[in-house]
């Protein structure tokens, strides 16, 4: 059974970075064809994807954040991590990871199709 598990701080100030991690068991952040995302739901709006960095190291960004964010790995300890710098009250919310299923189309790339498991979820809250 393949479980996500986000920790970090559940209150950062303003300005500061803000710093999350998803452990990952039952599968390899590695597996073909996977892909592993950060979304998050401010309060009273929708879902926000962050970013995603792909079983083959391949990172993509939501433009809107691109400057502030960074995603990497730690293949040793089989997680992945969010940083989100210059954090203002506007990033605060429930903060997910999530992995993607993909499939091959018939050039041998991998299309990402769906989210098939998240993580609980954490609440992120920038204050002073």
């Amino acid at each position: 059974q393949v479980q996500l598990q986000e920790s970090g701080p559940g209150l950062v100030k303003p300005s500061q970075t803000l710093s999350l991690t998803c452990t990952v068991s039952g599968d390899s952040i590695t597996s073909n064809c996977y892909a592993w995302s950060w979304i998050r739901q401010p309060p009273a709006k929708g879902w926000e994807w962050l970013g995603t960095i792909a079983y083959d190291d391949t990172i993509t960004v939501t433009s809107s954040l691109k400057n502030r964010t960074a995603i990497f790995r730690d293949t040793s300890k089989n997680h992945f991590s969010l940083q989100l710098s210059s954090v203002t009250p506007e990033d605060t919310g429930i903060y997910y990871c999530a992995r993607a299923w993909g499939t091959r189309n018939v050039e041998g790339t991998c299309i990402m199709v769906a989210y098939d498991v998240w993580g609980q979820g954490t609440q992120v809250t920038v204050s002073s």
